[in-house]
């Protein structure tokens, strides 16, 4: 198991450069997880990637590092500490950097050589695949699959040049891989909505949600998929809304701060009764915050977003897997349910990429339409009928015969608008009644760890990976740690919280968020307390070893 940073200024090609090292090392037999740091800026800076490759599969990166391929002096500065004694640092022979590690080789004269100076990242990767025992073996096919024709060859020729510069350090024993999809969140999540049959989705660029909108962009014509980059975020609610109503299967997406700006539509597809799907990737706010970074803590405020009350569904994405099955499963919720549901991703679980086994689009949530008999002309349509479990019967205008009337004020069993006191106690009852049928579709939290385990970490989405690892780290010495990981979040699923919390003596709330934000929704929803908390806002994802440290402080060493 191996862990290599590459890092330099924004514009230096790092982006480029690691993701034709992530297709190599996956082709020869890898399996990764690979997490993205840049600033907000097009030039300049300090940006890296971090590459964690294993013979097994990954969930979550790791703070110690075996090689540093440095482009400047500043990623030695940022980084070395991070390296291992027998570790390396591959850069330049120009750089000014006095390391006893440090393996400097001629990569700009190489890339001049050649005839273009930018080919030197290409210089660099043959060299880091000569440094782990890696061929050159898939790089022909790798290159061909990612770079404009004209630049095939040049490249090709600075990754030999660069595999001839050094020797082998280490030994890797490669595995298969190839019933492996080496995909980012954001496109698994673009995946799990093609697989439910999306066909309208609308949103404005707002990092670190954008390259969900690239995703669909790129895909439309093939996936009949109508995509619209709106004005702003309202405007991109609204689209989704009319698109929704009149038929499609849509959602939107968006950050923190779009998601703020959606908040009064989000009330009204509650009132309408109009099934949406909101993605909010989230970055540490508020305000602007960190654009490029990542945090956990709009959780809260999506739970209670829009004046009222209405129902609603929360689903935390916990991995890139996930990522799929869920958002497929959110799109027939909200369709079954007619009511929004929002899923809460984040900087790091979109921009990282990881080996996942292939996609099983057969094994999404579907559920089967609800028979709708349409009516005579002298029959109204009861858009909002009184049912016992809130769900009234839902037409498409321009499919029916009747008229769908929708209207964001109260309203009757037909759509009209209404005062009534009666008519709205017996809305809000039938609306709220939906949460019941929510309640039975939870998914309870994935348990990891130690059956009799006596301390519980909980956590939810991203830092499902991290805790995971952890916790089998912990277990190595004492089989005394267990994680309960929650995807459903709102309605919140009790039982497994409620089974381990009478048998456990503490309780470890791990987010990454300033506040506790998940302990105080245990505590709310359940009357269940926790006893300590790792928290971490910096922008920066908690790590394997962050949440190995928190325990450790917390119990005061091992």
């Amino acid at each position: 198991m191996y862990n290599i940073l590459l890092g330099g200024a924004a514009g230096d090609g790092i982006e480029t450069m690691s993701g034709l090292l992530e297709k190599m090392l996956k082709q020869s037999g890898c399996h990764l997880f690979t997490i993205r740091d840049f600033m907000s800026r097009v030039r300049g800076g300090h940006n890296f990637t971090q590459i964690r490759f294993a013979n097994q599969p990954l969930h979550a990166h790791r703070d110690n590092l075996d090689g540093i391929f440095a482009i400047d002096e500043t990623t030695y500065r940022e980084h070395y500490s991070q390296l291992s004694a027998d570790g390396f640092i591959l850069c330049d022979q120009a750089l000014a950097i006095d390391d006893p590690r440090v393996l400097k080789l001629p990569l700009k004269d190489v890339a001049k050589e050649l005839g273009n100076p930018k080919v030197i990242s290409s210089v660099a990767i043959g060299a880091l695949l000569k440094i782990f025992g890696f061929s050159l073996a898939h790089a022909t096919d790798i290159l061909k699959a990612n770079l404009r024709k004209d630049l095939v060859e040049i490249n090709l020729s600075a990754l030999h040049r660069g595999f001839d510069l050094t020797e082998p350090r280490f030994g890797f024993k490669p595995v298969q891989t190839s019933d492996y999809l080496l995909v980012s969140g954001n496109t698994a999540i673009g995946l799990g909505a093609v697989a439910a049959g999306i066909r309208f989705y609308s949103a404005y660029p707002m990092s670190p949600s954008t390259t969900l909108l690239d995703f669909f962009s790129t895909h439309s014509s093939t996936m009949a998929i109508a995509v619209e980059q709106a004005e702003d975020e309202i405007a991109a609610i609204n689209m989704a809304i009319g698109a929704s109503y009149a038929g499609a299967t849509a959602m939107t997406g968006t950050s923190g701060g779009g998601f703020s700006l959606m908040v009064e539509a989000l009330g009204f597809t509650g009132i309408a009764e109009i099934p949406l799907v909101a993605v909010d990737v989230q970055r540490p706010g508020p305000a602007t915050g960190f654009p490029t970074r990542t945090e956990q803590s709009d959780l809260k405020f999506v739970i209670s977003a829009s004046q009222g009350e209405f129902p609603r569904m929360v689903i935390a994405l916990r991995d890139h897997a996930d990522c799929f099955y869920q958002t497929a499963r959110s799109l027939a919720l909200a369709k079954k349910y007619q009511l929004p549901v929002i899923l809460l991703s984040d900087q790091y679980l979109a921009d990282s990429t990881t080996t996942i086994p292939m996609l099983d689009a057969s094994e999404i949530v579907r559920f089967s339409e609800p028979e709708v008999t349409d009516l005579t002309p002298d029959q109204r349509y009861s858009r909002y009928a009184l049912t016992e479990n809130g769900i009234s019967p839902l037409r498409t205008p321009g499919k029916s015969e009747a008229l769908v009337r929708v209207d964001s004020d109260e309203h009757d069993e037909w759509g009209q608008i209404t005062e009534s006191a009666t008519i709205r106690n017996q809305m809000v009852k039938k609306r709220m009644n939906k949460l019941e049928g929510l309640k039975a579709e939870l998914i309870e939290p994935e348990f990891w760890g130690a059956d009799q385990c006596q301390s519980l970490l909980v956590g939810f989405g991203s830092t499902s990976g991290a805790i995971k690892e952890a916790v089998d780290i912990l277990n190595q010495t004492e089989k005394n740690y267990g994680a309960l990981l929650f995807g459903d979040i709102y309605p919140l699923p009790t039982q497994q919280l409620q089974h381990f919390a009478a048998q456990v003596m503490e309780i470890i709330n791990v987010e990454q968020n300033a506040t506790g934000q998940l302990a105080a929704l245990l505590r709310e929803e359940a009357l269940i307390s926790c006893e300590h908390s790792i928290l971490k806002y910096d922008g920066r994802q908690l790590s394997v070893d962050d949440i190995l440290t928190g325990i450790k402080n917390l119990k005061g060493g091992f």
